[in-house]
C-alpha cells in the first residue's frame, strides 16, 4: 500500500514539476519581444540577441529559485538578459576574427549620426550606458530602471544625467 502512496505522490510531484516549467516559459515568451530588442540593442547582431534570449531563460530557468519577489519577475529577467549580453560582448572583446577587422575598416569609412551615435555610446561608462540604453531606447521608466539595475531612483536619475552629458562630449 506505502508503495502505491509512494508513486502516486511521485507522479504529482512530476505533474506539478511540468506544470511549474510550462508556467515559467510561458510567462518568457510573452516577453520574448522586449527581451530580444534588449539584447539586440547592446548586440546588433540578430542571432547573437537570440542566443542571448535564449540563454537569458537557461539562466533563469536554473536560478528561480532564486527569486522571492514574483513581482520583480520582469526586472530580474531583464537583468539576466542584460548580463548576458555584457558577457557575449566582453567575449567578442578577447577575439578578433579577420571578417570582423574588415567590416569594421568599411564601417569607419562611412560616417553618418547613427554611427557616430553608436561610436559614442560605446565610448560611455557602462553604467550609463545601461540607463540611457534603458531608458530611450527602451522606454523604461526611471524606476523600472532602479528594479533592473538594483540601484535607488535617485543613482538612476544622475546616471541619466552624466550618461547624456557624456553623450554630448562624444558627439
Amino acid at each position: 500500500m506505502e508503495k502505491a502512496v509512494e508513486e502516486a505522490e511521485r507522479k504529482e510531484r512530476g505533474r506539478s514539476a511540468n506544470a511549474e516549467e510550462e508556467l515559467f516559459f510561458q510567462k518568457i515568451s510573452e516577453r520574448q519581444r522586449k527581451l530580444y530588442a534588449i539584447a539586440f540593442s547592446y548586440l546588433r547582431r540578430e542571432a547573437d540577441a537570440l542566443e542571448a534570449v535564449q540563454e537569458a531563460s537557461c539562466r533563469a530557468w536554473i536560478k528561480r529559485k532564486k527569486l522571492n519577489n514574483p513581482d520583480v519577475f520582469d526586472s530580474w529577467l531583464i537583468r539576466i538578459v542584460i548580463n548576458c549580453c555584457m558577457d557575449e560582448l566582453r567575449r567578442r572583446k578577447r577575439s578578433f576574427p579577420a571578417a570582423e577587422i574588415e567590416e569594421k575598416h568599411a564601417e569607419e569609412m562611412r560616417s553618418n549620426d547613427r554611427i557616430d551615435l553608436e561610436r559614442a555610446f560605446e565610448r560611455m561608462k557602462p553604467k550609463y550606458r545601461h540607463t540611457v540604453n534603458l531608458k530611450y531606447y527602451h522606454g523604461m521608466t526611471t524606476a523600472e530602471i532602479s528594479k533592473v539595475l538594483g540601484r535607488p531612483e535617485g543613482t538612476i536619475k544622475t546616471w541619466l544625467r552624466e550618461g547624456l552629458k557624456q553623450l554630448r562630449q562624444f558627439l
